[in-house]
C-alpha cells in the first residue's frame, strides 16, 4: 500500500481534531471551569452515555490521571456487550434515561456530563433534561453534523438541554474511511476522548491557578498509588456507590 494511501486516515482525523480544537476550544474552558466549581464545592461529575458512548463513561471514572469525585449513571440495558440489539432499544426507549437520572438524584452543586454523537435518542436527552430540570448544568459531549444528519427521535437534542456544548465535529455516520465513500474507521470515541483530555489539561490548569488539589486518581501500577486511591475511595464511596458495589 502507498505511504500516501496510509496517510489518508491520520490526515483526516488530524483535520477533525484541529476543527474540535477551533470549534470547542472556547467551550472547554469553560466546562473546566464549571467542573472546579463543582468540587470545591463538594459537588459530584454524573457522567452518562449508551452504547458505544460508554467508553467515554468508562474514560471518565475510575481512570488514572482523572477526577475522584464521578459517578457513572446507567441503565445496563443500554451496554451492548451481551445483547447489542437491546442495548439500541433501551437508548430508543422513552422513560429509560429519565428513570436513571431520577435514581442517581443529582443536585447542585453537583455537574452532568452527558456523551451522545447524535445527541437525539430519548436516552440522553431524557438524562440532560432530568439533570438540568433539577439545577445540575449539563456539560454535552455531541457533534452539530452528526445531530443534524441523524433521525429525529424526540423532539429535542442533547445541545438543548445543556450549559455548555463541547462540539467534537464527528461526521454523519461516525464513519471517514476511504474518504469518498466513507464505510469504516469511527471516530466519535477518538475526538470524545481527546475533547475530554482537553478538559482535565485546562481543569489541572484552572486548579493550579486558583491553588486547589484535585482529587486525582493515581495508577495502580506506580509506586504510593495504591495509598493515594485508598484515601480518594475512603472519601467518596459513599457518593459514588459504583466504586465498591459489593466490597
Amino acid at each position: 500500500m502507498p505511504d500516501a494511501t496510509r496517510e489518508q486516515l491520520p490526515g483526516r482525523v488530524r483535520t477533525l481534531l484541529g476543527d474540535l480544537d477551533t470549534t470547542s476550544g472556547g467551550a472547554i474552558g469553560e466546562a473546566a471551569a464549571v467542573l472546579l466549581d463543582a468540587i470545591e464545592a463538594g459537588g459530584i461529575v454524573h457522567v452518562a452515555g449508551a452504547g458505544h458512548s460508554l467508553a467515554m463513561v468508562c474514560e471518565t471514572f475510575y481512570r488514572a490521571g482523572g477526577l475522584a469525585p464521578v459517578r457513572p449513571i446507567w441503565d445496563p440495558r443500554v451496554l451492548p456487550l451481551d445483547d447489542a440489539l437491546r442495548s439500541t432499544r433501551a437508548e430508543r426507549e422513552a422513560g429509560v434515561g429519565r428513570a436513571v437520572a431520577e435514581a442517581a438524584a443529582p443536585a447542585p452543586p453537583d455537574v452532568a456530563v452527558v456523551f451522545s454523537t447524535s445527541g437525539r435518542n430519548p436516552y440522553p436527552v431524557e438524562i440532560a433534561e432530568e439533570c438540568a430540570a433539577r439545577g445540575v448544568p449539563v456539560i454535552a459531549v455531541t457533534s452539530a453534523r452528526a445531530s443534524r444528519g441523524a433521525a429525529a427521535r424526540t423532539e429535542t437534542s442533547l445541545a438543548d438541554h445543556a450549559s455548555i456544548v463541547l462540539d467534537t465535529c464527528v461526521p454523519p455516520g461516525d464513519v471517514v474511511h476511504p474518504a469518498g465513500e466513507p464505510r469504516t474507521a469511527a471516530v466519535s470515541t477518538i475526538l470524545a476522548a481527546y475533547a475530554w483530555a482537553r478538559v482535565l489539561a485546562d481543569l489541572d490548569d484552572l486548579a493550579a491557578a486558583r491553588g486547589v488539589e484535585l482529587p486525582r486518581w493515581t495508577s495502580a501500577n506506580v509506586p504510593g498509588g495504591d495509598a493515594v486511591n485508598r484515601e480518594l475511595l475512603a472519601r467518596y464511596r459513599h457518593r459514588v456507590p459504583e466504586l465498591s458495589a459489593g466490597s
